[in-house]
């Protein structure tokens, strides 16, 4: 029996058409237990009765009071008993009306059907996970109208008995994919401690981390008893599967990687890297006004706004000659330029502003290497040198091929660092909060400046782990580990 899943039913009698497994429990045996057990479960609730003040209600209220993730959660029963509706975007909008143009089918309204988040309809798998991200149940019934837009009229939850027997199979099907520990016996005598779920995008051409590295989590993972799996965006249905998120891609506003962030978040599990982190590291003009605020060191900055441009000479006189001009969720050096003349200033303006309506202007402040130091929990993990790409003024050189090379790394052992850096990285990484941060500094003129801190920092095998090894991943994976503890008492 895998001690960490329990599934609830009316009637254990209810699971007859389904593959027998020890994780069963009656939803009146889950309300009279109590549990004092200090792991985190995940609660299947297949109640029949979802109504307020009902037994299914309760076992879902009862569950997250003891600290278990549950599925639905009562924020959740009470949306659906409500009757709250939800929108899609104007792209699946689009994707819906297409699909119902393709495939007519008489009446008015129609209905599709999600089992945790899959549904069995070629085209609209988008939508499904859409709606399930929403409104997290394990079988919902959606009624959809054939309009150009806002198609969806409600969202219902239907219970386990009232399957037909194809629908059974689907459920079944959808069963095992968001949730394999159901089936599988553990590998050891020895529980994992919690489950971690790290996110990446295989296809990514500049990941924060490499291959061996994300190999390496989860090989010190299995040492800890700590179970992890390597998940992408197409498993953003199971991810209350896991107990906490580890982001190992790119991440970003209006972007899938905030979103699934946000909804980990929403389900008490611990992130890295969480929403507000996101938010505060991704915008250049919020890091801007938060180091002016609080008085941390970083490079003379002016911010260009669409609607009322500045002239190049303003600029210079603010910042000085030659300048950078930065698109303020730019990243991996990309979305920013060099201005050297007026005419540079018109080009990249002219770019710029149609991916943004707001630019950040700031001093170039030219050194053979930025320092860029990890944070964890408000304390330095390592330190390296970032060189400049051969020949050019950034660490990484894109090309208008397609082609980009990046300069040298040198990891030092703390202790070898200027102290002014290391004290700088830290004041400032707090500003954002206990996360895992990557500090960028120059050392200019015998002044540490903050060049900008990223919420998503470079964990490459070789290069950052050079001076701490395993202990690297160790550290990261303890504090998941000793976070999840914290709210548990």
């Amino acid at each position: 029996m895998n001690q960490n899943v329990t599934i609830l039913l009316d009637q254990i009698s209810d699971w007859n058409p389904y593959y027998k497994t020890d994780s069963l429990q009656t939803v009146s045996d889950y309300l009279q237990c109590r549990s004092n057990e200090k792991t985190r479960k995940l609660v299947i609730n297949l109640s029949n009765d979802y109504r307020y003040n009902s037994e299914g209600y309760y076992c879902s209220l009862l569950a997250q009071t003891r600290g278990h993730q549950v599925i639905p959660g009562i924020e959740i029963l009470n949306k659906l008993e409500s009757g709250m509706g939800v929108r899609m975007d104007a792209g699946l909008h689009k994707l819906c009306h297409q699909w119902i143009q393709n495939n007519p089918s008489p009446g008015d309204n129609w209905d599709l059907w999600i089992f945790f988040g899959m549904c069995h309809i070629k085209g609209l798998e988008k939508i499904a996970r859409f709606i399930f991200e929403h409104f997290p149940c394990p079988i919902l019934k959606v009624t959809l109208n054939k309009r150009h837009r806002n198609q969806i009229e409600c969202v219902q939850a239907i219970p386990l008995n009232q399957l037909d027997e194809p629908q059974q199979t689907l459920f079944a099907e959808a069963l095992d994919r968001f949730n394999q520990r159901i089936w599988q016996s553990p590998k050891s005598a020895k529980a994992a401690r919690f489950n971690l779920g790290i996110l990446y995008d295989p296809q990514e051409k500049f990941p924060p981390s490499n291959k061996k590295a994300l190999a390496k989590f989860q090989e010190i993972a299995k040492k800890m008893h700590i179970r992890t799996e390597l998940i992408t965006e197409d498993d953003a249905n199971r991810l209350m599967e896991f107990d906490a998120l580890f982001i190992r891609t790119t991440t970003s506003l209006n972007h899938y990687t905030f979103h699934l962030s946000q909804l980990a978040s929403q389900s008490d599990m611990v992130v890295i890297d969480d929403p507000l982190s996101i938010i505060r590291c991704t915008n250049k003009v919020y890091l801007k006004e938060r180091f002016e605020k609080d008085k941390i060191p970083a490079p003379l900055s002016s911010l260009l706004f669409k609607s009322a441009p500045k002239a190049f000479p303003e600029i210079v006189q603010e910042v000085g000659s030659p300048f950078v001009l930065k698109i303020p969720d730019g990243s991996f050096s990309i979305g920013m330029y060099k201005i050297n003349s007026e005419e540079d200033y018109a080009k990249a303006t002219a770019l710029m502003f149609e991916r943004s309506a707001i630019l950040l202007a700031q001093e170039f402040t030219p050194t053979e290497f930025d320092w860029r130091v990890g944070v964890l929990n408000g304390e330095p993990l390592y330190v390296c040198k970032y060189y400049m790409a051969k020949g050019h003024w950034q660490i990484y050189h894109h090309y208008a091929s397609g082609i980009s090379y990046s300069g040298n790394v040198e990891t030092l052992p703390i202790y070898k660092v200027p102290r002014k850096i290391i004290d700088t990285a830290v004041r400032a990484a707090g500003l954002i909060g206990k996360g895992l941060y990557g500090v960028d500094l120059k050392m200019v003129n015998d002044r540490a400046i903050v060049i900008e801190i990223n919420d998503n920092p470079s964990i490459d095998h070789g290069i950052e782990d050079a001076i701490l090894g395993d202990e690297l991943y160790y550290r990261i994976l303890n504090h998941f580990e000793r976070t999840l503890n914290n709210r548990s008492r």
